[in-house]
């Protein structure tokens, strides 16, 4: 990460030779030596972005490299004029970690294209017509909890058989629940697909019948934003931005985080309700277009640069 900061300082000297920067905006640790350097350099103001904390992430501080990590997200905060978070939890997050002063941090929503097209042929390749698809997109570690969804589903499957699960994404998870899957009594029913290109994923944002988002930490949950944008109804987690994105009983679902009893009796809810899963995907795209679109936050985005 050094090193990368090493060669994105001499180009952006390069650029800045010929016209100095007005604002510089960087994004989380990984672009700090740059941007605090640029900054003093050229004297402009310093705008930060921070995604997400390594005390969040980790649960805490336990090794020298999440000390380091963390000693760089302070270091960019500290040398900000402003701070820009996703989330109000995010917000709270960052005013413990760092100790800033409040009014340094502004909370600005992620956005998100809406999700459209696909191929809605592609269902075949997933499920069979009887099977309602329920969809999860993510990594696959701990803290977005593919792990609980999984629980989860082998309540669903112990109780009905029209249910086909399929996880979209990749990492260290993935090898273990696919082991897990393999070695349960409906292996059939679930389906790992690993990373997937863009027009494969919004062809099962456009055939699957609910999506599922049981994250564990999460500073905001663009994904669940997408499931949205698409008029699908979602299940989430009532933790960090997911609690702030989702209404629940009228843009979704919330359940208790790491509660897999809980999931899937949601998950039960909305396969037995076909109104309720129109009714909640309907309410949820009309957030979508009027809170998380690009036109809404890249106003604000604008009003913070001024």
């Amino acid at each position: 990460v050094h090193q990368f900061n090493v060669w994105m300082l001499e180009d952006a000297l390069k650029i800045a030779s010929k016209r100095p920067p007005d604002i510089i905006h960087a994004h989380d640790w990984l672009v700090a030596p740059t941007a605090v350097t640029l900054k003093h350099l050229f004297r402009r103001p310093l705008l930060a972005t921070i995604h997400s904390t390594e005390v969040g992430r980790r649960g805490g501080v336990h090794s020298s490299l999440q000390r380091h990590i963390h000693t760089m997200e302070w270091w960019l905060t500290f040398e900000a004029w402003r701070v820009i978070v996703c989330s109000s939890f995010m917000k709270r997050e960052v005013l413990e970690a760092f100790g800033l002063p409040s009014e340094k941090v502004d909370v600005l929503p992620n956005a998100v294209t809406p999700f459209q097209g696909g191929l809605k042929d592609v269902r075949s390749r997933y499920a069979e017509d009887w099977e309602h698809i329920v969809l999860f997109v993510g990594r696959m570690v701990p803290e977005k909890g593919p792990q609980v969804l999984f629980e989860a589903a082998k309540r669903v499957l112990a109780r009905r058989g029209d249910v086909k699960f399929v996880f979209v994404g990749d990492g260290p998870l993935r090898e273990k629940l696919l082991r897990e899957a393999e070695a349960a009594s409906f292996p059939e029913k679930f389906y790992f697909t690993g990373f997937i290109p863009d027009e494969e994923l919004k062809s099962l944002y456009a055939v699957c019948d609910l999506a599922v988002f049981p994250s564990l930490y999460e500073p905001f949950g663009i994904v669940a934003l997408e499931a949205m944008s698409t008029g699908k109804p979602v299940v989430v987690s009532d933790v960090g931005g997911l609690s702030e994105i989702v209404e629940d009983g009228v843009t979704g679902i919330k359940v208790r985080p790491g509660d897999p009893e809980q999931l899937a009796s949601a998950i039960e809810t909305l396969v037995s309700n076909p109104d309720l899963r129109e009714a909640l995907g309907e309410a949820g795209m009309k957030a979508v277009k009027e809170r998380f679109s690009w036109k809404v936050v890249a106003r604000r985005v604008l009003e913070i640069y001024r």
